[in-house]
């Protein structure tokens, strides 16, 4: 043994040959093997079939498996071994990821692989299982991808280690690269290609087929785009008719979001579909970066509704005050709600890579297909002549069946048996070989008709196979009916849009956020409020739904604020911004669009919203149960968002909170008692908000103010009052009405006791509903049904008559910032009425 360090020497035949060899040469030659391999066995698709070697070694394997439609799933990592271990020497996550890519919805217009378990998510946010958790067979769709192939239809070759063969290519009954496409990054080149309908893409096939020399504009007719699988929309078609004309081309993929009221508050963007190849995760994450770095404004909220049963549902509330088609255009410009699709269709082509067109995509494919069918034709062709070789051979042995017989028995083997038959009836070796192996049982009269049927559907299958293989044209017709039975099994409508311009002129012309316009607040009676679109007069029109009338309008703007009073003398802020903003020819909320006050503030225990009040102009009135009437001196403070504007006694409530007009305007309360007092708003001079107001109308013994408001004098107005029984539950009576002539009330002075407006009849104790506004009035009942109001006018202090049916609200034109046009019926029910039905002098 040599010691450490010496070198060993050379044995005695030992001949140095050292070569000379240019390190250039030999990276350049190493390197093109190298890009030629990854070029031809692993990026690049066939552009017959449209898969990729690993693709196309699954899609065989599973189909030499058995895992058809029909049978049971098994683990993925069963399937990935089979590949792996006869086919693909590579490593298994290279062929788990593809066999992944072809049963996911999202990346394949027409899934290959049916997959049970968790097979990633949209846009690879998710990561799929591991390949022993998952489970998958083949889709119905992937069995045209390897029909007829085992009738020699395609070219076969030894795998890596010569111990198994596979396909160089599927016989593949549609043309898969068109429809599903194909992504993959080789050496020195890519390509991207995008899904398309099968329907379209078939229809063009047939054309090609019928046309060869079809035009590009003519297959365009029936592909005039991609149909991705997610859906959206495609903005633009320029770059789809360059790629399909030179293989190159950009097109834009847009998300589908449309615009709902997603809160009674808020409006946001629905996203029901994103861009090919975008996640929901990328979308959520991009916008909060935007949202965070204030470079995206008007978002509020964003949540990720996704499910199985719903499929893509991102939500994305917008704040008030801003256009949500503004911010969706902003979202589609920031984030990846539009996306740019680059198409470079580089396939292989006879084992070279080539840049394809449409027409040379469906060319290939399409002479394939011809290939195909001819060789499956001549396949079927060879299989039917052999059978009915045979079938010959033994209707010669069954026609001489005896001397057949003895001719088998006197011979001493088998090899001369059969040499004899051959000699004796001069059948071929096959036929008399194929006899020997037959069983006596076949050889039955009812077995040689069976055998002439045979013989004769076999020969009418030669012949139209024969005729098939002869005439071009017949060969086409073939490849071309087949074609369109796929198209009518398998075809799916579109789901992508194709817009031809983007609709940035639109966005252009709407602003980001809401400008500060004048607009009218409104309150119904039902307590809906919302906001007009301008300062536009609302139109006088009455009720639209139960209870449902405009009790309050104040004017403001878009930006500006409003407060709401309560029963308990309170003012509480509201942000008009906030509210929903109906068009101006909307009418009382039947406002559809407006939201519950509720929303916007928070009440005490029974405590209810009598009216709203203008915060810049003022003109605030109040009047309370206990007959005290105030105008609020508009000394509100800017740095609360509630205060008293008016300082109750015990047991008093406001009934009513009006926007005074006009000094001019009369101030109006009605009683339990059926008193009626007008007097003139320039006799109540404001006060500040601690103020606990003054006298307002002179109440009789247990008599309360059930309404307050104020009316222009001048205006032709009326009165509505509802007499009946206190003891009668609200919303159920009908009582008596009676509607007059508000004219026919005299002013008197404020704090007087006013005149009567209702005579009491027997059964009558106490007014239920009273309402004074301007004509025309209109009033509804408990189910929104419109209710005729008595067209003759009664007199000022005389009785009703009987009401039919019970009327919850009664409405009359709003003037511009009056808000005095609604009452409930049962609003108040007085526990005692006075029967004291004579004018009261006035006051001292």
């Amino acid at each position: 043994m040599a010691r450490r360090g010496t070198q060993t020497p050379p044995p005695p035949d030992f001949e140095e040959n050292i070569v000379d060899v240019d390190v250039s040469e030999e990276m350049r030659g190493s390197y093109l093997e190298y890009a030629y391999s990854v070029i031809y066995q692993r990026a690049l698709p066939d552009a017959r079939d449209g898969l990729k070697p690993v693709q196309r070694r699954i899609l065989y394997s599973m189909n030499e498996m058995g895992l058809r439609p029909d049978r049971g799933h098994v683990k993925c990592a069963r399937v990935v071994g089979e590949v792996m271990g006869k086919l693909h020497p590579h490593g298994d996550s290279a062929i788990y990821d593809a066999l992944v890519r072809l049963a996911q919805p999202w990346a394949m217009r027409m899934r290959l692989v049916d997959g049970h378990g968790n097979f990633g998510s949209l846009g690879g946010d998710d990561s799929p299982a591991a390949m022993r958790y998952t489970e998958a067979r083949m889709a119905r769709e992937a069995m045209l991808m390897v029909d007829s192939i085992d009738e020699e239809t395609v070219e076969f070759r030894p795998n890596y280690d010569g111990q198994e063969t596979e396909p160089e290519v599927l016989p593949a009954a549609y043309p898969n690269l068109l429809v599903n496409g194909a992504s993959g990054i080789a050496v020195g080149m890519a390509t991207n290609m995008a899904p398309h309908n099968l329907t379209e893409v078939i229809a063009a096939a047939r054309h090609l087929i019928d046309n060869p020399d079809a035009s590009l504009d003519e297959l365009m007719r029936f592909v005039p785009g991609p149909d991705l699988p997610t859906g959206g929309k495609i903005v633009g078609l320029e770059g789809i008719r360059d790629a399909y004309e030179s293989g190159r081309g950009t097109f834009r993929t847009r998300a589908t979001a449309h615009i709902e009221q997603v809160t009674p508050r808020r409006k946001g963007i629905i996203v029901t579909e994103l861009p090919y190849a975008v996640g929901p995760e990328r979308v959520v994450a991009k916008i909060k970066d935007f949202v965070n770095a204030k470079k995206l404004a008007g978002i509020a909220d964003l949540k990720d509704l996704t499910d199985r049963q719903q499929g893509l549902r991102l939500v994305i509330e917008i704040k008030n005050g801003f256009h949500p088609e503004a911010v969706l255009e902003e979202l589609y410009r920031l984030t990846p709600m539009e996306e740019t699709f680059g198409i470079n269709n580089v396939a292989l082509v006879d084992g070279q890579p080539r840049t394809l067109g449409l027409r040379d995509l469906l060319q290939v494919y399409v002479d394939h297909r011809i290939e195909v069918v001819r060789r499956r034709s001549m396949f079927r062709r060879t299989k039917r002549q052999d059978r009915l070789h045979l079938v010959d051979g033994l209707v010669i042995a069954l026609l001489n069946i005896d001397e057949v017989i003895q001719v088998i028995r006197s011979s001493d083997d088998s090899a001369a048996a059969k040499a004899r038959l051959m000699e004796v009836f001069e059948l071929s070796e096959i036929q008399a070989q194929y006899i020997l192996d037959t069983p006596l049982r076949r050889l039955t009269k009812y077995d040689r008709l069976e055998l002439e049927k045979e013989k004769k559907q076999l020969t009418k299958e030669i012949a139209q196979l024969t005729a098939i293989l002869e005439s071009e044209r017949k060969l086409r017709k073939v490849v071309s009916d087949e074609l369109a039975e796929v198209s009518k099994t398998y075809g799916t409508p579109r789901r992508t849009v194709l817009l031809e311009s983007s609709g940035e002129a639109k966005a252009a012309a709407v602003p980001l956020e809401v400008a500060d316009d004048p607009c009218f607040v409104l309150l119904s009676s039902t307590g809906l409020l919302a906001r007009t679109m301008s300062a536009e007069p609302l139109p006088a029109d009455g009720p639209r739904a139960a209870h449902d009338v405009i009790a309050s309008a104040v004017p403001s703007t878009a930006r500006g604020q409003v407060g709401a009073v309560t029963d308990a003398g309170r003012l509480i802020k509201v942000d008009v911004i906030d509210i929903p903003a109906v068009p101006p020819t909307a009418t009382a909320p039947s406002l559809a669009g407006g939201a519950p006050i509720s929303e916007f503030v928070a009440l005490e225990k029974n405590e209810t919203i009598v009216g709203l009040a203008s915060l810049d102009s003022g003109g605030l009135t109040l009047g309370t149960e206990q007959g005290v009437v105030k105008r609020v001196a508009p000394d509100y403070p800017k740095n609360a968002d509630e205060f008293e504007v008016i300082g109750l006694k015990d047991g008093d409530r406001v009934v009513r909170a009006v926007h005074l007009e006009s000094e001019d305007d009369d101030l109006v309360f009605v009683t339990s008692d059926a008193q009626l007092l007008r007097f003139p708003a320039s006799s109540v001079r404001p006060q500040g908000r601690a103020a606990g107001g003054m006298a307002g109308i002179r109440l009789g013994t247990d008599a309360k103010v059930i309404w307050f408001g104020t009316l222009d004098g001048a205006r032709e107005s009326l009165v509505v009052t509802i007499a009946g029984s206190s003891t009668a539950l609200p919303g159920t009576q009908t009582g008596a009405i009676k509607v007059s002539d508000y004219a026919d009330f005299p002013a008197k002075g404020r704090a007087t006791g006013g005149v009567r407006a209702h005579r009491f009849l027997k059964g009558e104790d106490t007014l239920l509903f009273a309402w004074a506004g301007p004509v025309p009035a209109k009033a509804a009942g408990m189910t929104g049904k419109s209710i005729d109001l008595p067209t003759e006018l009664g007199r000022r202090d005389g009785s009703g008559e009987k009401l039919p049916t019970s009327i919850a609200a009664v409405g009359g034109p709003v003037t511009l910032g009056a808000a005095d046009a609604t009452a409930q019926a049962g609003a108040s029910s007085p526990d005692e009425t006075s029967t004291d039905e004579a004018e009261q002098p006035p006051a001292e």
